[in-house]
């Protein structure tokens, strides 16, 4: 690792520690050659994701865009923020198990729907009613039905 002011290669780790989320280290680090003292962080490689939409439209996967759509969902439910940002984890940890770099975006709504499954049935219905563009008052029913009747459904209840 070079050093930030001098540029020198000859440098030395002070101390290494595990970033918050665990998927990161932090290193401390001074230059041998003018003591200057620096962090580097090294993360590990992911997989870059797009999405392709219905369109055939390919477009890189926004992770504020499904935040912000799962946060419609679940407005004015007991929710946690940290609830929401595990269940969008687990999502995008999938999405990266798949290992496709084009996910089609049926898949990712289907992965966000079973994630609001587990997590709020109305916030799940809000998403659903969006995300398959109701447009008659029957199909909440058909989904209402189905969550009465889990046998039906794809998901399993929380």
């Amino acid at each position: 690792m070079k050093c930030t002011r001098c540029g020198c290669d000859e440098t030395k780790v002070l101390e290494s520690r595990l970033t918050n989320d665990g998927r990161s280290v932090r290193r401390r680090r001074i230059c041998r050659n003018c003591e200057n003292r620096f962090t580097t962080y090294e993360k590990e490689e992911v997989l870059e994701i797009y999405i392709k939409k219905k369109d055939g439209h390919v477009q890189p996967y926004q992770r504020e865009k499904a935040l912000r759509s799962i946060q419609i969902a679940c407005q004015k439910r007991k929710i946690k923020i940290e609830e929401i940002e595990f269940m969008l984890r687990r999502v995008e940890a999938k999405l990266q198990e798949i290992g496709e770099r084009i996910v089609p975006s049926r898949q990712l709504g289907e992965l966000i729907m079973e994630g609001l499954y587990k997590l709020d049935l109305v916030a799940y219905v809000r998403f659903a009613s969006v995300y398959k563009d109701f447009t008659d008052p029957n199909e909440f029913y058909s989904i209402l039905k189905s969550i009465n009747h889990p046998e039906s459904s794809n998901f399993q209840h929380k």
